[in-house]
């Protein structure tokens, strides 16, 4: 049977075959959509962003608002086993699983009335990613494709947009090509696989395959001329480029000293936070890193210890050493979920919280946003929002507007429909310094 969307269909094939025919024809490995090669449009004029970079922190499955950012402290029956401390910031509390986080909270905004019509974990992942929801006829852009597509790139050659054990389904460049995808990163410690030329493989071997690779590629274009195919030979040069990149070592952790890694601390999330601080160092766009297991229908609190556990160190560790580094002023770092948890505990769960899409907590820190900011808020249980609604909409408009993109720039799709990067949403502006 056809598929409904036969762009949809057939990139994954064409992916395929480029890698493997890159593999066969020059003894290499292709790691597919390492970007578009030109920078796009410029960012909207007079548009007064800070933000170069974005280090998107999605924390899959459904992060608890109230033992972590929106924490009542007067509601036995709500807060469970979870108690609130103190931060840095005046009037800002978070949960006491994040005593590191309070110590950088002054450089923090919290966003504590997020607000999502999708109560489901992939349908609330998609729409946090894209600003739409699921549909089975169209492929959506990530966020991280957006910015590329209406920032374009910094690095000439290295990946602008780069996913860290993420999703390759919230991660994708949907309608807007494979180009505008993310370059998939597993561990943080493999970094960048298959960026180097075989060994097996002379340089001059190398160069006389690729001279071949031309000239097939110059037979193939005169007889069938095709934008898709046109790409793919963007794709092969600009995966040369990389290959003789002196900054592909933005990749290796093993440049960064013992102390620096301690500080992040040594799980895989907290290396892979590490390695978003290198990457923007040496000009990617658009990093993204997850942090799964926070879906706690059962033992809320032993998992939601355990989940903050690597987060805190992580996130307190980046926020310090981009402030050192004097890249905290350009680089967006957003804390994301696809929904909150439920203000009810479950005792026959074990103490367990159910999914929550009505009120729930994201955080910006950097690019220009408010430290020691708290926008919104939820009534006594944090069940619902009581002032100051944002929706997942207005949250990617106010990322877009952090890094002087225009939210309501129009980009039409292959069927000929009209999309914009964060849909009908508006930048909630009380966040911005």
């Amino acid at each position: 049977m056809k598929s409904p969307n036969p762009h949809r269909a057939d990139e994954p094939t064409r992916r395929r075959f480029m890698a493997k025919a890159a593999q066969t024809l020059l003894g290499v490995h292709l790691v597919p959509m390492f970007g578009p090669l030109l920078s796009a449009a410029p960012a909207a004029a007079g548009a007064k962003a800070k933000a170069k970079h974005v280090i998107y922190l999605f924390m899959a499955g459904g992060m608890s608002h109230l033992d972590t950012f929106d924490p009542k402290p007067n509601k036995k029956s709500v807060m469970g086993k979870t108690e609130t401390i103190p931060t840095k910031a005046d009037g800002v509390q978070v949960g006491h699983y994040l005593k590191r986080t309070a110590t950088v909270m002054d450089k923090v905004c919290v966003i504590n009335s997020m607000n999502t019509t999708q109560g489901a974990h992939e349908q609330g992942s998609y729409v946090m990613h894209t600003s739409y929801a699921l549909r089975g006829t169209i492929k959506h852009p990530s966020l991280g494709s957006w910015v590329l597509r209406l920032g374009g790139r910094i690095h000439p050659e290295l990946p602008p947009f780069v996913a860290i054990d993420s999703s390759p389904e919230f991660t994708g460049g949907g309608f807007l090509g494979a180009k505008f995808g993310a370059a998939m990163i597993g561990s943080p410690d493999d970094g960048l696989k298959d960026s180097h030329r075989n060994d097996q493989v002379s340089p001059e071997d190398f160069q006389r395959r690729l001279a071949l690779a031309d000239q097939l590629n110059r037979q193939f274009h005169e007889r069938f001329p095709n934008a898709d195919v046109k790409a793919y030979e963007e794709l092969y040069r600009e995966a040369v480029a990389l290959m003789n990149s002196k900054d592909l070592e933005a990749f290796d952790l093993r440049k960064e000293s013992a102390a620096t890694r301690e500080l992040y601390g040594s799980g895989r999330f907290a290396q892979g936070c590490l390695l978003a601080r290198r990457l923007v160092q040496h000009g990617t766009r658009f990093v993204e890193v997850q942090l799964g297991g926070w879906d706690t229908h059962y033992d809320n609190f032993t998992a939601v210890a355990g989940r903050c556990n690597e987060f805190d160190q992580a996130f307190a560790a980046l926020i310090t050493d981009l402030e050192k580094s004097g890249l905290l002023d350009e680089t967006l770092v957003v804390v994301a979920t696809e929904f909150g948890r439920s203000p009810e505990i479950k005792s026959e769960h074990k103490d367990g919280r159910d999914h929550h899409p009505a009120a729930f907590s994201c955080v910006l820190a950097g690019g220009g946003v408010k430290g020691g900011y708290r926008h919104g808020l939820t009534d006594a249980g944090g069940n619902k929002v009581k002032s100051d609604l944002v929706s997942v909409q207005d949250f990617n408009a106010t990322i877009a507007h952090a890094l002087g993109l225009s939210h309501e720039e129009v980009i039409t799709s292959p069927s000929g429909r009209p999309f914009r990067i964060a849909d009908k949403g508006k930048p909630v502006a009380a966040v911005f310094s």
